[in-house]
């Protein structure tokens, strides 16, 4: 049994993780000395989600029974980061970016099934003790998180009667695997115009969304007055508490009076929630809100996202990987199978690495983290990833119920 944390008191963990961010920020913001040449190389991003990481490996704090994943960040405080972030973007621009980003997404969504198949095969010559039993069961229920988020993942866990301990060793490995994924996304977010520029990828119709944007929030940027910022809060939190209260509503209707939203997973109130928030801000952005912008929206919106990286962060558990070796092996390999898949398609279309990003974590990490990969890129790509990462909970249960049903097949 884990011990009990250093801190257990959530105000106080608060507190922790917001001065850490701030003394983060402080260390990148200096224009000279050995600072400077660490984040020159390390991005403030990074740090912002694996220092939470640590606190909570080594038992200062527990991430697990902190209450500031869920519900505040997760439910409070990226809705409100979604509203800011996409009443400010412009639409048309976006829609430029054509047709191949949904041709990543369904290239996403095969090789995770695709790298699933083979990396069970491959196991079970490697380690058959570990592919043993029900291990095919987990990894249904983990594709299920792969390709949608938790909800899925639940589904499949009653669809195919996943053992409870089996379930938790899965749930570890998902974990400690799409968090490390992620930090490398993060990471590499950094170089992706290197990367681009050496692939020959065309980045043109992102450059242009880029450019748009920044030239948009020039032409409106002033110093903020305190009238503005509770403008803007007013409209992020009275969005949410809105959507939760609709989505409460559209996720009971369909629970009572539909068979298909269960399986799928929508008849929880999460995904319809983050697809208000969503709509809500791409409403806005079609008004004068839109002018908001030179107050600093985006930027409030992206202050809401370090929180939300760093309660993130919170949740990862490196020793608890060391229990089950072999099944963290299992899902390194089916992972980088999927990138591996994926690299090849996003080469042959050309794609800018923005793609290949954002279409792996709306999959790996869902609508939860996605928006946050999008915006380490630049915070208006942010509802790229909050779309294609609410996408995932209409597919996943589908497409990883059907995998499901080929590794049972395999197993015998």
């Amino acid at each position: 049994m884990k011990a009990p944390a250093l801190i257990q008191d959530d105000i106080v963990v608060l507190g922790l993780i917001a001065a850490t961010l701030g003394l983060v920020f402080y260390g990148a913001s200096r224009p000279s000395g050995p600072w400077r040449k660490f984040f020159a190389f390390v991005p403030p991003l990074l740090l912002c989600y694996f220092i939470p990481g640590i606190y909570n490996s080594i038992g200062l704090i527990d991430g697990a029974q902190s209450h500031l994943y869920n519900p505040v960040a997760s439910r409070v405080l990226l809705p409100a980061a979604l509203v800011l972030l996409t009443m400010t973007v412009d639409l048309r621009a976006i829609a430029k970016l054509g047709p191949k980003l949904l041709v990543i997404y369904v290239a996403t969504s095969a090789s995770v099934m695709l790298g699933g198949v083979l990396a069970f095969l491959l196991m079970r010559v490697l380690a058959p003790e570990t592919m043993a039993g029900d291990t095919w069961a987990g990894m249904a229920a983990l594709a299920g998180s792969w390709i949608g988020g938790g909800a899925n993942m639940l589904a499949m866990k009653e669809v195919f009667h996943v053992d409870a301990t089996t379930f938790g060793q899965f749930a570890v490995v998902d974990a400690g695997v799409a968090y490390v994924w992620m930090a490398l996304l993060l990471l590499w977010a950094q170089r992706a115009a290197v990367m681009d520029q050496k692939r020959g990828a065309d980045t043109s119709a992102l450059d242009s969304l880029r450019e748009r944007v920044s030239a948009y929030k020039a032409t409106h940027e002033r110093i903020p007055a305190l009238s503005d910022w509770m403008i803007l809060i007013g409209i992020a939190f009275g969005a949410v508490g809105l959507a939760h209260a609709l989505a409460k509503v559209v996720a009971a209707f369909l629970a009572a009076h539909t068979t298909w939203a269960a399986p799928m997973g929508l008849h929880q109130a999460f995904p319809w929630m983050i697809a208000i928030c969503t709509l809500i801000g791409l409403g806005l952005s079609l008004t004068r809100a839109r002018t908001l912008e030179g107050a600093g929206a985006s930027t409030l919106g992206t202050v809401l996202l370090y929180f939300l990286i760093a309660s993130i962060g919170m949740q990862m558990e490196i020793a608890a990987l060391l229990d089950k070796p072999m099944l963290f092996l299992l899902g390194a390999l089916w992972l980088a199978i999927h990138a591996a898949l994926l690299w090849v398609v996003a080469r042959m279309l050309r794609v800018p690495f923005f793609y290949f990003a954002v279409g792996s974590q709306s999959h790996i990490g869902g609508p939860a983290s996605a928006p946050v990969v999008a915006a380490a890129f630049h915070p208006a790509l942010a509802p790229v990833g909050a779309l294609l990462g609410t996408l995932g909970y209409a597919t996943g249960t589908v497409l990883a119920y059907v995998m499901g049903l080929i590794l049972r097949a395999l197993a015998g």
